[in-house]
């Protein structure tokens, strides 16, 4: 095992030279053409024995991803933000087809308006789709995720393909300490892909094809889906055991940080959560009790993990790097449906942050704690908040009014801003 300083993107890499990818189909997209820009040098210097083929749109990509895990091919590929959601048609179909492969989506908030800074609404616009969801907050994590995504999409309870998620530029192009695994390591860990009788050989020629189906026969391989990505969860358990015996590295689907006599919890995933988790050790500092639960897995939902970890709180901070427009946080909402009737559920505090890289502040934290035991001493759930500081808001007023005196000069009528 070796230890090497590179980025989530790099790390993203290396888990899918380490499993042994055979096959990348690629469409680049700012921020994850490092991911394979770095297997597209390896592949030319002969240090991965694989196959990567340049398609003309994500659409394409997807398909072709699906395609080649469906023969038997052991699939790596990888997309961002508008990328992902031009493959939209494509994602739904190939989790249909329960063909099994990493797809490491590289979160960027959407248009319009655009930025290339991150937020999770791409990544979770793809939720309902039969692809399983990890995300990463750190390099390590990205690696090793990766690694554990191909052990559960291959397992024959499973057969789902899985999205490993990682923020863009906080996380991908990121620089920090890996251990990187010897490959007869990953190699017994992760062994060739087995289709099964799913797999195509020139020896054993078999049709496969999507049928136009009715809705009872459709409702029941729906369902099947369903039940698969549900069966995750324990196979989740089972893999990341195996894991962490082999390389010493524990993963669960939800992190629990300093929450063994938190009173107040914050809640949020991906690589912001490790703000938090900066922002729970000074408060800890100060006297607070106050811990973090980071779910690791989205889909299939942790709802009993995060019961465990959350029940017996007074309140939560739920923070959502997402809005879904004319509900709030996606987060906060599944989270509420989770805990709905639960005995001794705490009181929850939905705030909506970091929306195109925005950054929270450690002050923002410990308002949000604030408002969460507030919350809970009154048992009554405060208005969802947009965290922005007077001094953005003054800053927009500013923009707003240079914008207004242009369209003034021009004599062109207000928008009402």
């Amino acid at each position: 095992m070796s230890r090497m300083l590179v980025t989530g993107n790099a790390a993203a890499a290396w888990g899918a030279r380490l499993a042994r990818a055979d096959y990348v189909p690629a469409f680049p997209i700012t921020p994850q053409t490092e991911i394979i820009e770095t297997l597209g040098g390896w592949i030319e210097a002969g240090e991965l024995d694989a196959r990567m083929v340049t398609l003309d749109s994500e659409h394409s990509m997807l398909t072709a991803a699906g395609a080649a895990a469906a023969t038997g091919v052991r699939v790596f590929t990888a997309t961002s933000s508008q990328g992902l959601l031009y493959a939209m048609e494509m994602i739904y179909t190939v989790a249909g087809w329960r063909a099994p492969f990493v797809l490491a989506n590289v979160s960027r908030a959407l248009a319009a308006p655009i930025t290339l800074e991150p937020d999770h609404n791409d990544v979770l616009a793809a939720r309902d789709s039969g692809f399983l969801q990890l995300h990463a907050a750190t390099c390590q994590e990205v690696l090793d995720l990766t690694l554990l995504a191909y052990r559960l999409s291959e397992d024959e309870g499973v057969r789902l393909p899985i999205i490993v998620n990682l923020d863009g530029f906080y996380l991908s192009f990121t620089r920090e300490p890996v251990q990187i695994p010897e490959p007869s390591a990953v190699d017994a860990f992760l062994p060739a892909f087995d289709p099964g009788g799913l797999g195509f050989s020139a020896s054993r020629p078999v049709s496969q094809a999507v049928a136009v189906l009715g809705g009872g026969p459709y409702s029941y391989f729906r369902y099947e889906m369903h039940e698969a990505a549900r069966n995750a969860l324990a196979v989740f358990d089972q893999v990341a055991a195996d894991f962490g015996d082999r390389f010493g590295r524990h993963y669960s689907p939800v992190e629990s940080y300093r929450c063994d006599d938190a009173e107040i919890a914050f809640v949020m995933m991906g690589s912001f959560a490790t703000k938090a988790k900066d922002a729970v050790d000074q408060l800890r500092d100060a006297g607070q009790a106050v811990g973090l639960v980071r779910p690791r897995m989205l889909r299939p939902f942790p709802d009993q993990a995060l019961r465990d970890a959350l029940v017996g709180r007074r309140g939560v901070a739920v923070i959502d790097q997402n809005l879904s427009m004319g509900l709030g946080g996606v987060l906060h909402t599944e989270l509420s449906a989770a805990l709905c009737g639960v005995p001794n559920a705490p009181v929850l505090a939905s705030f909506v942050g970091g929306l195109g890289g925005r950054d929270i502040g450690a002050s923002e934290f410990f308002a949000m704690v604030d408002v969460a035991r507030e919350a809970a001493r009154s048992g009554m759930p405060p208005v969802p908040r947009l965290l922005y500081t007077r001094s953005e808001l003054r800053e927009m007023r500013k923009l707003q009014g240079i914008a207004a005196a242009e369209r003034a000069a021009a004599g062109q009528p207000g928008d009402g801003a």
